[in-house]
């Protein structure tokens, strides 16, 4: 099974023929190329034409990341799983209203769903669990009035600014995420949701690499320049099963401390200590496997979510109609 290789220090990638090496004054050390799924970078890394060429010959994305752990953009290897006639039908229902609304409206039917999936986890040590839960139907019973993408927006909106409140009754006084804030946090909990969806992004953006999905071509999300916006489409429904539950889990088990993180009041960002830790505990998570209940065998996380980019390919074609996956576990 391949995996991902995470860069947390600096360095540069070398090749030796068909033999790719990471280097840094203290170490040298051999990637084997054959069985890496994607490169996370997250510190300043050097590669050459023939490193790059050689990483997409094996189609491997290399995802970089800013000094406040943000996302900043990939190396996309030359696809290989192209399809004419998806891409036809992908860019048709992005043009139908009609069609964009209907898939825009299922990805905020399955994000607000998990989100419920996860608040009920906790429902003995939220005393309001009852409200949350009521605002959460609300908003879904409004879903099917709403025909434009801006009130499905806004719709997913109200209910994360719900969901985010309910989450900072869990978390300690230092923990707490206020108002939802990015670029830079100005907090721990801002700084710890940048960085898990920032990671996220990445590795929903690697499974459609191995799709006949553009990445580029959104419903929920508009398209715009310089971004590779169905992966945040994808990422709102799978926020709530994967790197919001890596941050409960550690703010909860109390393995966060002041060491983990970096910077002061209105400048907060994860410290290298701290990106290891929640590198290896979103690593751990998407490697994880269930009992898929369709397939009835079972796949990890990370193979749900490739799994959901097929079901939207069902969808495009019209083999069959998408639902977005709901959390059963």
């Amino acid at each position: 099974m391949k995996s991902d290789y995470y860069v947390t220090i600096e360095g540069s990638l070398t090749r030796d023929q068909n033999t790719l090496y990471f280097a840094n004054q203290a170490d040298k050390r051999i990637i084997p190329v054959e069985k890496i799924n994607s490169i996370y970078s997250f510190k300043s890394l050097s590669l050459s034409a023939g490193v790059i060429g050689l990483l997409c010959k094996y189609g491997i994305p290399v995802h970089f990341f800013g000094w406040y752990g943000n996302y900043e953009g990939t190396l996309w290897p030359k696809e290989t799983l192209v399809s004419g006639d998806l891409l036809v039908q992908q860019v048709n229902h992005y043009a139908n209203n009609e069609k964009r609304i209907d898939l825009a409206r299922k990805f905020v039917i399955g994000s607000i769903k998990n989100i419920q999936k996860t608040i009920m986890n906790y429902q003995k040590d939220l005393p309001e669990i009852d409200r949350y839960i009521a605002s959460f139907e609300r908003e879904l019973a409004l879903l099917e009035s709403y025909n434009t993408v801006q009130q499905l927006m806004s719709s997913e909106g109200h209910v994360r600014d719900a969901y985010y409140e309910a989450i900072d009754s869990l978390f300690p006084d230092d923990f707490k995420i206020g108002t939802r804030e990015r670029m830079p946090p100005s907090n721990k909990g801002n700084c710890l949701i940048s960085f898990a969806n920032g990671m996220l992004y990445s590795a929903i953006l690697s499974e459609i690499y191995h799709t006949h999905l553009n990445p580029t071509i959104s419903y929920l999300h508009e398209p715009s320049e310089r971004r590779f916006s169905l992966s945040l489409d994808i990422a709102d429904i799978f926020k709530p099963i994967i790197s919001d539950r890596v941050i409960l889990s550690l703010v909860n088990r109390k393995m966060l401390d002041d060491s983990h993180f970096d910077g002061e009041l209105g400048n907060i960002l994860m410290s290298d200590k701290g990106r290891k830790l929640f590198i290896q505990h979103f690593n751990d998570k998407m490697n994880t496997t269930i009992k898929h209940k369709g397939l009835n065998r079972n796949v990890s996380y990370r193979h749900l979510i490739r799994l959901e980019l097929y079901k939207i390919e069902k969808h495009l074609i019209g083999m069959s109609e998408y639902r977005p996956i709901v959390m059963w576990w």
